[in-house]
């Protein structure tokens, strides 16, 4: 194990690994949002150069690809963010449904504006985000990967108050 991939934690290796058994052996390459997912989970929600390299190396891959991916994909993170990402659906069918309000209520609640976190670091607050699939049950929000529907600014204050 080379000092890159010494990065990953045990944990990390082998849910990596579990995701490479699902792919061809040829094809490794495949588990590569799965496994920064994992690294960005256990690093406070961001991933670092260094992480991303020992992913690269791990998965053998070119590094650039590894950054192109994680700048790429809005579930990734490559600053330092709060502990808790919340993502609120502003696409047609939620606009519709109060998004806009539930956006502001959150800002409000939060004292930030999207695209920031708290000065306590408990809640980041993503930009705007185009669509989260989930148009029935608009307004809607995702919190640590959690959906949550049919929001109200009382389920707002709940869902939020709950969070550690």
């Amino acid at each position: 194990m080379t000092q890159e991939t010494k990065q990953l934690s045990e944990h990390a290796r082998e849910e990596i690994d579990s995701w490479i058994k699902k792919y061809p052996e040829d094809q490794k390459q495949s588990a590569i949002l799965a496994a920064l997912r994992e690294v960005q989970h256990e690093n406070k929600g961001y991933l670092t150069p260094e992480l991303m390299d020992a992913v690269a190396e791990y998965l053998d891959m070119p590094k650039i690809a590894v950054y192109e991916i994680a700048s790429f994909y809005s579930m990734l993170e490559t600053t330092k963010v709060g502990k808790h990402s919340i993502s609120i659906c502003t696409n047609i069918s939620c606009m519709l449904s109060g998004s806009d309000e539930i956006v502001e209520y959150t800002e409000k609640k939060l004292g930030i504006k999207t695209g920031e976190s708290t000065a306590d670091g408990k809640f980041f607050l993503k930009q705007e985000e185009e669509c989260l699939a989930a148009c029935c049950g608009g307004p809607m929000m995702m919190v640590d990967h959690v959906y949550y529907e049919n929001l109200t600014p009382e389920k707002i204050d709940k869902i939020l108050d709950e969070l550690d």
